[in-house]
């Protein structure tokens, strides 16, 4: 059809029309179309109301109908499929409606088409107008022009942001696979998710779409993408079957959103990523697909919030459980299975494809494959059921899960015959795709194939291009594997091949169909490939973007398994950067397979068994499992020094090991003598500059610190700084990390705003090089807030504090012990600066979370039972407060003695609970003893010394002895004003005679 040139078309000037009032009826599968219209009717000046048809809720159609007309508004209907099946009713149902209310409604109803699809005969008495595959300009032209409105200012803006037309694409459109010609159906399943989307609450929509392997969830949320994409300014697609990938992949987004890259690693993109799309800067209309997630704390974590939407494609209805929305994606519906069996398979009539259905039980990727196929086989549908059915009676198919329907394995295996009879080369290669973890395989890597490496059945096709693109095709062709290619631009090193995708199902069925004899050269020589591309430096942070993309392949491949040294020396790396690179969980898991393997293949003794149970004590400790850590650490220890003396660097290195869990359950003194004579005897043998000396230093100014030797920590963490500034480099993580115990340090000695100017640009530094959800990142934040708080910010502090806590319990669950630590401090600023209900509560589940991991006399279950009793006191609840404080004092002179700093700080603490309740002389008393205590431990200008004199201040003003009180008052204020400043809260608090407190801090 032509309709003339724009030119043509140009009206003379017209009289501005009178403003109308508009009902737009539409499905909420075409939102988009009638949000758009809706705008553009508006920027001509008529008023519009938007109506989502939903008959379900009404009596019926012609009730509905009638509701539009009665409003006595025109009625513009978008229609489309989705328009005419949101309800059971049929075409003849709709005709009759639609003829009936036109009748009485005449010149009332309008109507725009989206589809060229049939529609119920009547729509015509509407007299729609088509906007199917049209521009801006022509779809508003059309749509004025069926209103029978002026059309002389099209595309007319006055300066409100409106909705992009629907057909123009994304800002940013990133690695969403090619969009399949042949998708058929699952019209219910797209609009159920879109509506799930729709209806979700602001920041939280995240729908999974759940389903068998092979239903076609990818495919679905492939659709979705393309059909939407008007929707948002930024549509993204992120594989997620493994973490590291996933990570990699969302970290990919920076550049393209105009981000900063990191510095060396993908660590600040990631955080970058995250919290553009929080802001929605540049771009608020977002859609991230996570597909393939079936671990959701693989995930959980690092999903986007804001004004976007997240989809994710899993098998795992755990995801029910994380705030989620589930759509199910079910097999086809028998006239979808034919539908899409004749677009596949051109040659098959309708009774065939009904029949191949049938028979495959309507599952999509056995119908993709099969007719797939019988595309271009002679073999009639008849003769190919019969060999579909007597493979069945007699078992020969591969076994797999009761969940997936019979004839699945029995169809990919007269695939796989066929393949192996005519396509020897497409066999050969999928064959050695299967030996790497299902889901996307780098073709770098098999491009970079070793050539000493490579089995005789594939050397040829390797160095063939020519046969090596013929047999990957033919993998297309039969649905095997599915390519992609990157976004980049060729300049970039873009625009070709980068991975191809097998598909889970066929993974496994194609693997179990392997000899031991065929399996094995092909898993050593992909076990080669993965040790030849081990980049061999776990600790620099620039290259942990190429070992993420290794981890998933190791149990796949046999690493785990090997005896080979070259392997397993690999296999310690990979597991290095998983600790340094804080991913512990799959550390943990794959230190646990390894160390059962090992200690029977080479022996409890073995160098390597010893190397990996250093990763495996790390990943232990990390995650909070203590006594198993101490249980691993403590007989490698022991059994080292036994056999070699305690000054082996084997043997030191062990107990350093050790020692470190130690700390974890508040055995401080033994694991100061452990780190004592570890430094000691370090610098005598490898020197002080040594980075190994430099770590043990480290850990002995951790125990000081633990020790509440704050002066001590901090001369040995300056000390270790400056060092390791000038032998590792600048950025190196343990380089970062000292930083982070030097503003600490400053922080705990009262020295607040060095600590908060040290600990900002630290925060950007370890954000920039190991990224927003790094468990060192999050440390040096969750200081940066202590430290705010202390130097007087209190909403900066707030904030910091909250995001962290947050972020925390995303990345390592809410009772893991770090996280503890983070719900504790931000809960004592939620008592004095918040909501003291929120407060409580935080702080009665970090207590309970404290005793169950830690048990009753650890230091930080008895110091957050004390914060507990703050918050109780900040109630009004004062008995059942000064019971908790004196709990906590007698606890913490238990576990730690009277001149610990803890102990002192509880003290203080039990002194204003005493005086509330009236116990006036036993406050004083404890009140003058925790000056004189804290003044030599601490010194007089601590802030806790100072708090302490403020605090016996007051305690003398309750028994009347103001003159005393005065002069403590006095030289508490100067004290505070020297130190902190005559502004700071804590000193204007002590001029209104306010009562000082102190929070416990557990620390990390």
């Amino acid at each position: 059809m032509t309709t003339g040139s724009r030119q043509d078309r140009e009206p003379a000037a017209q009289q501005p029309p009178q403003p109308q009032r508009f009902v737009i009826s539409f499905a909420g599968f075409n939102r988009p179309w009638a949000v758009w219209i809706a705008h553009r009717l508006e920027e001509h000046g008529h008023r519009v109301a938007l109506q989502r048809w939903d008959p379900q809720n009404s009596p019926g159609i012609d009730q509905a109908l009638d509701d539009l007309a009665r409003s006595g508004s025109r009625v513009l209907l978008v229609l489309s499929e989705r328009y005419f099946s949101a309800g059971t009713h049929t075409d003849e149902q709709w005709n009759t409606a639609l003829r009936a209310v036109t009748d009485r409604h005449p010149d009332r109803f309008a109507a725009v088409c989206l589809t060229d699809a049939p529609l119920p005969s009547a729509v015509a008495v509407l007299e729609k107008t088509d906007l199917w595959g049209l521009d801006a300009y022509e779809a508003e032209y059309r749509v004025l022009r069926r209103l029978e409105l002026p059309t002389d200012r099209i595309g007319t803006e006055t300066g409100r942001r409106g909705p992009r037309f629907p057909n123009d694409p994304p800002e940013i459109w990133g690695r969403v696979p090619r969009r399949n010609p042949r998708f058929t159906g699952r019209n219910d399943v797209i609009g159920t998710l879109r509506q799930a989307l729709i209806e979700a609450p602001p920041g939280a929509s995240t729908v999974t779409l759940l389903g068998l392997s092979g239903v076609g969830k990818t495919q679905v949320a492939t659709e979705y993408a393309y059909r939407f994409a008007s929707e948002y300014d930024i549509v993204w697609w992120v594989p997620a079957e493994d973490r590291p990938t996933l990570r990699e992949r969302l970290a990919d987004l920076a550049p393209a959103l105009g981000l900063p890259r990191g510095a060396g690693s993908y660590g600040e993109q990631i955080r970058a990523v995250l919290e553009a799309l929080r802001r929605g800067t540049p771009y608020g209309r977002w859609l991230m697909v996570f597909d393939g997630c079936d671990n959701p704390d693989d995930l959980i974590d690092l999903l986007p919030s804001g004004a976007g939407d997240v989809i994710i494609t899993s098998r795992n209805r755990e995801w029910a459980a994380r705030h989620t929305s589930l759509v199910e994606v079910p097999l086809y519906a028998r006239p979808e299975s034919i539908t899409f069996i004749r677009r596949r398979a051109l040659r098959l009539t309708a009774d065939e494809a009904d029949q191949l259905a049938e028979a495959l039980e309507d599952y999509p990727l056995a119908l993709d494959q099969t007719a797939g196929w019988l595309a271009d086989s002679p073999l009639p549908v008849g003769d190919y059921l019969v060999l579909l059915h007597h493979r069945m009676d007699s078992r020969e198919a591969v076994a797999v899960s009761d969940d997936y329907p019979l004839p699945f394995p029995t169809a990919l295996a007269i695939l796989l015959n066929n393949v192996r009879e005519n396509f020897p080369d497409a066999l050969a290669l999928l064959r050695l795709f299967v030996f790497f973890a299902p889901g996307p395989v780098p073709l770098r890597l098999l491009r970079e194939f070793p050539a000493d490496d490579v089995p005789e059945q594939l050397a040829g096709l390797i160095n063939d291009q020519i046969r090596w693109n013929a047999a990957l095709n033919k993998l297309v062709q039969f649905s095997v594997v599915r390519l992609e290619y990157s976004d980049l631009a060729v300049e970039e090193g873009g625009g070709g091949l980068e991975t191809v995708q097998l598909h889970r199902m066929v993974h496994g069925i194609v693997r179990e169909d392997l000899s031991e004899g065929e399996a094995e050269p092909l898993a050593r020589a992909v076990r080669q490939v993965l040790a030849a591309a081990d980049p061999g430096r776990p600790s620099d942070s620039r290259l942990w973007p190429r070992y993420a993309e290794l981890i998933p392949h190791l149990a796949t491949s046999g690493v785990l398994t090997s005896s080979n040294p070259r392997i397993q020396n690999f296999l310690l790396h990979c597991l290095r950067y998983l600790i340094l690179s804080g991913e512990y969980r799959t550390c943990l898991r794959l230190s646990e397979e390894t160390d059962l393997i090992w200690r029977a293949l080479l022996g409890e003794d073995h160098p390597k068994v010893r190397e990996l149970s250093y990763q495996y004590g790390e990943a232990l400790r990390n995650l909070g499992l203590f006594r198993r850590a101490e249980t691993l650490t403590r007989a490698r220890a022991d059994r080292l020094a036994g056999e070699r003396g305690d000054r082996d660097l084997e043997t030191l290195r062990a107990t350093s090991s050790y020692g470190g869990v130690l700390l974890c359950i508040a055995r401080f003194e033994p694991a100061r003598e452990i780190f004592e004579h570890c430094l000691a005897t370090y610098r005598e043998l490898l020197g002080e500059d040594d980075s190994t000396t430099l770590a043990a230093q480290n850990n002995l100014a951790a125990t000081y610190r633990l020790l509440g030797r704050y002066q001590d920590a901090y001369d040995l963490d300056l000390d270790t700084l400056r060092r390791r500034e000038r032998v590792l480099r600048t950025h190196h993580i343990s380089t970062l990390s000292s930083g982070i115990a030097c503003a600490m340090g400053l922080r705990l000695m009262g020295r607040y705003h060095e600590a908060q100017t040290r600990q900002e640009q630290g925060v950007k530094i370890n954000t920039q090089v190991l990224g927003l959800e790094h468990p060192q990142t999050l440390r040096a934040e969750h200081n940066l807030g202590m430290c705010l708080r202390r130097s007087g910010d209190i909403p900066g502090a707030g904030l910091r504090l909250r995001t962290v806590w947050e972020r925390a319990t995303r990345v390592f669950g809410a009772d893991y012990p770090w996280t503890l630590m983070v719900a504790s401090d931000y809960a004592t600023y939620l008592r004095e600066y918040g909501d003291v209900g929120e407060a409580r509560r935080i702080s009665e589940d970090v207590v309970r979370g404290y005793q169950s991991q830690l048990g009753l006399a650890h230091p930080y279950s008895i110091g957050t039972v004390g914060n507990l009793g703050l918050v109780l006191r900040a109630q009004g609840e004062r008995t059942a407060a000064l019971s908790l404080a004196e709990q906590a004092l007698v606890g913490m002179r238990g576990a730690l003695g009277d001149r610990h700093p803890w102990t002192l700080g509880c003290a203080l603490n039990a002194t204003g609970h005493r005086n509330i309740t009236g116990r006036l002389e036993d406050a004083l008393d404890l009140s003058r003893e925790t000056l004189r205590t804290a003044e030599r431990v601490l010194g007089p200008d601590h802030p806790m010394s100072l708090s302490a004199q403020i605090a016996l201040a007051a305690d003398l003003r309750s028994v009347r002895e103001h003159e005393e009180a005065a002069k403590h008052e006095d030289a508490g204020i100067k004290g505070l004003t020297r130190t902190l400043g005559a502004q700071h809260v804590h000193t204007i608090s002590a001029k209104q005679q306010t009562r000082p407190y102190w929070d416990f801090e557990p620390q990390p």
